[in-house]
C-alpha cells in the first residue's frame, strides 16, 4: 500500500512539474471554451399590466439572446476574449428590432494584458464603431480555502464585491412606464444613469494547475485560471480547455473605432437611450 501510495504521489508531482515547465516556454498558449448564462428578472420588465403567462413567454424568447458561448485564449501575459457564433434555430430569428438593439449594448472582441494593465473592447453601437481603452481595474478577491472540481481541474474559490457592469434596461424604461402622481410631481427625480451602477457579488473557483491571472470577461487576478463566475443573474462556467494547441491562434489588439474610455463610452449609450426615449415620446403624441 505505501508503494502504491508513493507511486501516485511521484506522478502527480510529475504531471504537476511537467505541466509548470509548459507554462514557462515562450509560445505557451492555451483556449478556455466558456458558457454564459445570464437570467432575466421579468418583475421590473415589459409594459404595466402585463400577465405572468405573457412575461413567460417573453423570457423564453429571449433566452437564447442570454445565453452566450465564447472563447477565451490566452498566453503568460495576454488574452483575447471572443464570442462564438452560432446559427439561429428556426422561429429565432423574430423580433429582429429588439435583437439588434441588444446587439449594441454586448461588448466585441476583448482583449487584455496583465502586464500593461491594459484592457482594449471592440463596441459597435447602432452601426457606429467604438475601441473602448482603459486600464485594467483591479479585484480585490478574498482568497477562501474550500474546493471543488471542475473537470479535471482542481479549483479554489475567491470572493469580491464589484460594480454591476450589466446593462439594465429598467433604468430607460418608457416614459409613460415612469410616471407618478400629482403630489409626487414636485420631488427632485434622481437622475438615471449608466455610470449608477449597484454592488453585486461575485464568486469565482479557479485553478492552480493552469497558474495563469486571467478569465472570462472582465475578471482576472486570480494565481490560477479562473473556471467559473457567479455574478448576480449571471453565471459563466468552463466547458473545455486546450493546452498548447497545435495551431495558435495570433492574441490581435483590438485597433478599429473612435477611441473612448469606458466613462466616455458609458455617456455616449446614456444619450443615445434618452434620444431614443424622445423619439418614442414623440411618436406618442
Amino acid at each position: 500500500m505505501k508503494i502504491t501510495a508513493f507511486f501516485k504521489y511521484s506522478v502527480s508531482n510529475l504531471i504537476l512539474l511537467i505541466s509548470f515547465f509548459s507554462f514557462t516556454q515562450n509560445n505557451f498558449q492555451g483556449k478556455a471554451y466558456y458558457m454564459s448564462k445570464t437570467s432575466i428578472d421579468m418583475n421590473n420588465f415589459g409594459r404595466p399590466g402585463m400577465s405572468e403567462e405573457q412575461k413567460k413567454q417573453i423570457a423564453e424568447r429571449m433566452k437564447s439572446m442570454f445565453e452566450k458561448t465564447y472563447v477565451l485564449t490566452f498566453n503568460k501575459t495576454e488574452s483575447i476574449y471572443k464570442e462564438e457564433e452560432k446559427l439561429e434555430a428556426p422561429g429565432q430569428g423574430q423580433g429582429g428590432r429588439f435583437r439588434g438593439m441588444m446587439s449594441s449594448f454586448t461588448g466585441g472582441n476583448q482583449y487584455k494584458n496583465i502586464k500593461e494593465k491594459l484592457l482594449l473592447q471592440d463596441q459597435e453601437l447602432f452601426g457606429k464603431q467604438f475601441l473602448i481603452k482603459d486600464s485594467l481595474s483591479p479585484i480585490h478577491w478574498i482568497m477562501g480555502s474550500e474546493t471543488k472540481q471542475i473537470g479535471q481541474y482542481t479549483c479554489f474559490k475567491a470572493t469580491a464585491t464589484i460594480a454591476d457592469s450589466s446593462f439594465n434596461f429598467t433604468r430607460f424604461r418608457r416614459p409613460s412606464e415612469n410616471r407618478t402622481n400629482k403630489q409626487d410631481s414636485t420631488k427632485t427625480k434622481e437622475p438615471k444613469t449608466i455610470d449608477s451602477k449597484k454592488l453585486i457579488q461575485v464568486e469565482a473557483w479557479y485553478t492552480l494547475q493552469i497558474p495563469i491571472s486571467q478569465g472570462p470577461g472582465e475578471y482576472w487576478g486570480l494565481p490560477g485560471l479562473i473556471l467559473e463566475v457567479n455574478a448576480g443573474r449571471t453565471t459563466i462556467l468552463c466547458s473545455k480547455i486546450v493546452m498548447n494547441p497545435e495551431e495558435k491562434d495570433e492574441i490581435k489588439k483590438p485597433s478599429k473605432g473612435k477611441e473612448v474610455t469606458q466613462m466616455e463610452y458609458n455617456k455616449i449609450l446614456e444619450n443615445k437611450m434618452e434620444e431614443m426615449r424622445e423619439n418614442f415620446r414623440r411618436r406618442r403624441r
